[in-house]
């Protein structure tokens, strides 16, 4: 079965059983590109709810709709909110048109359940039209970046979510660790002893700033252009529209939505876009950095450092037995390189931007939503998988420390920086111990003075001495 759909450039035979129309119809045909579609994203489709909600609602109000058509589009609207009808919306996240089959899509979709809902066919178009009652007031314009902004911030949610649940783990395992000797190292050069805690509480305090760094985001987020239409200037809406729809999306999601002061600039300005793609670089590079230190401290078992042991997940060659790699290290690694390269992706369609609109918004949609997606999936592997499991070799980083010539730097405040570089030299080339040298033969320190400098304590927070 099937019913026949008429747009200006003619009919299409579209599905019975299938909700959207003939614009979307057309969207999908022609944007075949990332073979993903708009449906895979619950947040996208519900925050287009949202914005098609507070329309219908203000237009009601302002008795610009029918109010029977209003309501039955607000029905609509609350049934994909509770995530049905998510197979419907079938445009692909690249496409031309600055979205505007997306949000075709979203109108067909909502009029067809608001048509059943009135006791009329799918596709009705005369009684409840696409254009005329579900677009009333609208344009792409100002729906889809409005509907992209609120994704954003749900997924963005998410993130900080798993981020913070992240540190928290690092924290923990910090204060687990808290009297684990070990030696720092500068340039993969012994420098000065630490603890095992104060490098993860390090990871830990590396990755938290980036929790205002996205909030900062967010902020870009909740100023919108709902109402400006077509390219800033309110055409085709009631001049009471732009305020009240604000004012019911703001109600709806709980999140203080508002109109820029300049619809026009925000109509064009991708800047929201750059600031959360930015937060979500910045996260990668400071996961990439930690998820290196974590590999390289659990290189080995046997011939690399070994300090630390991550969880056992899964075999790690098919050639060699027994071996196993930091695989989930080596994940968060990759999406974050993946998050890192997106944001060039949401630069160069940033900057496309040509007079009172940006066409390039839909890629921008797709780099974002993927970065956001992958960090976030991968900051939760890596506390569920890795960070929650990871034991420390205490004896091992001990014996580390105390056979380091890097301790020597302690006592530079009682022989001075020349002569124990002179003594460190000898330890290098003649094989020999710092404790050795200084206690033994040159009988600098007696083993009680030895055992106070080199005491747990002063080692990891050496006292000042001139």
């Amino acid at each position: 079965m099937s019913r026949i759909e008429h747009d200006f450039l003619g009919d299409l035979e579209i599905p019975d059983d299938v909700y959207y129309g003939v614009q979307s119809l057309r969207g999908k045909e022609n944007f075949h590109i990332t073979e993903h579609s708009m449906n895979e994203d619950e947040y996208f489709i519900k925050a287009f709810a949202q914005v098609k909600k507070a329309a219908a609602r203000t237009n009601k109000e302002l008795g610009t709709i029918p109010a029977n058509v209003a309501d039955a589009l607000i029905y609509a609207c609350d049934q994909l909110l509770e995530g049905k009808y998510r197979d419907q919306f079938v445009t692909d996240w690249l496409q031309g048109g600055a979205g505007t089959s997306t949000n075709m899509n979203t109108n067909e979709v909502i009029c067809s359940i608001a048509c059943e809902k009135l006791g009329l066919p799918k596709g009705s178009q005369k009684q409840v039209s696409p254009n005329d009652h579900a677009n009333f007031g609208q344009s792409t314009n100002d729906t889809y970046p409005t509907a992209l902004h609120l994704a954003m911030y749900y997924r963005s949610e998410d993130l900080l979510k798993a981020l913070q649940q992240l540190v928290q783990a690092y924290y923990k395992k910090a204060d687990e660790f808290k009297n684990v000797l070990k030696m720092g190292r500068t340039h993969l050069q012994d420098a000065v002893p630490m603890t095992m805690g104060q490098e993860f509480h390090g990871w830990g305090r590396t990755i938290e700033d980036e929790i205002e760094v996205i909030k900062d985001a967010q902020k870009h987020l909740r100023v919108i252009n709902l109402g400006g239409t077509a390219i800033g200037t309110t055409v085709t809406c009631h001049p009471d529209y732009p305020a009240k729809a604000v004012k019911y999306l703001a109600e709806q999601t709980g999140i203080d939505f508002h109109n820029s002061d300049d619809l026009i600039a925000a109509t064009s300005d991708c800047g929201a876009y750059v600031a959360i793609s930015s937060a979500a670089k910045s996260l990668a590079v400071k996961l990439t950095k930690v998820c290196n230190d974590m590999r390289l401290l659990a290189s080995g078992p046997r011939t690399g450092l070994s300090e630390i042991n991550l969880p056992m997940r899964q075999p790690g060659s098919s050639i060699m037995p027994g071996k196993v790699n930091p695989v989930i290290p080596e994940v968060t690694n990759q999406a974050s390189f993946l998050a890192i390269g997106l944001d060039t992706t949401v630069m160069l369609a940033a900057s496309a931007g040509q007079l009172e609109l940006n066409v390039m918004e839909p890629v921008i949609s797709f780099a974002v939503f993927t970065q956001m997606k992958v960090l976030t999936n991968a900051m939760i592997a890596l506390r569920e998988k890795c960070v929650d499991g990871i034991t420390a070799n205490a004896e091992h980083t001990k014996d580390l420390v105390m056979n380091s010539l890097g301790i020597v730097t302690l006592l530079k405040p009682h022989f001075g920086y020349m002569l124990c570089a002179e003594m460190a030299k000898e330890g290098y080339t003649e094989g020999k111990s710092l404790h050795q040298i200084v206690v033994e033969e040159r009988k600098l320190m007696t083993e009680d003075k030895w055992n106070e400098v080199f005491s747990f304590q002063n080692l990891i927070a050496p006292k000042f001495e001139m």
